[in-house]
């Protein structure tokens, strides 16, 4: 990959970039790659001289390394912390690298994740946090024959706002939240992993004999779904969001001021892909259809 500099970072950022020496040991995939979309992990293997990143859209890369340089070096009785874990899978090994492993007495192990992320990513779902930690749960039952009682994230919250924390209800109280994820039962982790090592192993077919990659799920892509906004003369900001265009016109009808609204069709979109969030969405004939 193609580093950059465009804002004229300090040196350090740039070294920073250049050691970044994530490995996902000896297997075939990880289980960061494993929860994503297999078509954008070919995507990058086939692309990675022609993809540019600069220096700057790994900053929070950066804090995150941080905080688990820190976790590392914070050794306590009964906790593991940086854990790289390996279990076959079919004919692949699959692993992960757990932040945080309590051993609980009655035997039982604690996993915690440290995540470096908006407050926005706290107060709404996040379906990839319970994948991973999940996943993570797998290999340790698997890897260790020992069981998992819980799953929590550890979210370091990037953007918190004091003020924001006063007056609004719903957000965090602290820049440091803890987050209970859903531990799923055993038959559910089996069967999540099994499946999506299948996908990986067909992408990675497709992609040994140059055949179409498998498209992406809009949950994949982050689709934002079309609304119809109702809108007011000389206002800003919508009266009313509606997901067709029919009830925002019964809603306009029913109301005294109708003759000072308006119906405006905010067009969906791929947000993932519209952001290039991926990393590949200009070498993406699923994106270029669109």
């Amino acid at each position: 990959m193609k580093l950059t500099n465009n804002h004229g970072l300090p040196e350090s950022f740039v070294r920073f970039m250049h050691s970044d020496k994530y490995s996902r040991g000896n297997a075939e995939i990880s289980v960061t790659t494993l929860i994503d979309a297999p078509r954008i992990n070919k995507l990058r293997e086939r692309h990675n001289d022609e993809m540019t990143m600069d220096v700057a859209d790994r900053l929070w890369a950066l804090l995150g390394t941080a905080a688990h340089h820190i976790l590392e070096h914070a050794e306590q009785p009964d906790v593991v912390t940086e854990e790289r874990m390996y279990h076959q899978v079919f004919d692949w090994t699959l692993s992960g690298a757990v932040d945080v492993q309590q051993y609980k007495p009655d035997g039982s192990i604690h996993i915690v994740d440290y995540k470096v992320c908006s407050a926005w990513s706290v107060m709404n779902e996040k379906p990839e946090w319970e994948r991973q930690l999940n996943c993570y749960a797998y290999l340790v039952r698997k890897t260790k024959e020992l069981p998992v009682s819980g799953l929590q994230i550890c979210a370091i919250l990037r953007d918190w706002n004091r003020r924001k924390a006063e007056v609004e209800v719903n957000y965090p109280d602290s820049p440091v939240v803890m987050v209970d994820v859903q531990l799923w039962d055993q038959d559910e982790q089996d069967r999540y992993i099994e499946e999506r090592v299948t996908l990986h192993k067909d992408a990675q077919e497709r992609f040994s004999f140059a055949d179409p990659l498998p498209l992406c799920t809009d949950g994949e892509r982050w689709m934002k779904p079309s609304k119809w906004a109702v809108m007011k003369v000389g206002r800003k900001s919508a009266v009313k969001l509606f997901d067709d265009e029919r009830h925002a016109e019964l809603f306009i009808g029913s109301q005294k001021s109708a003759d000072a609204l308006y119906v405006e069709h905010r067009a969906g979109e791929f947000t993932r892909c519209a952001g290039n969030f991926c990393g590949v969405a200009e070498f993406c004939e699923q994106y270029k259809g669109d």
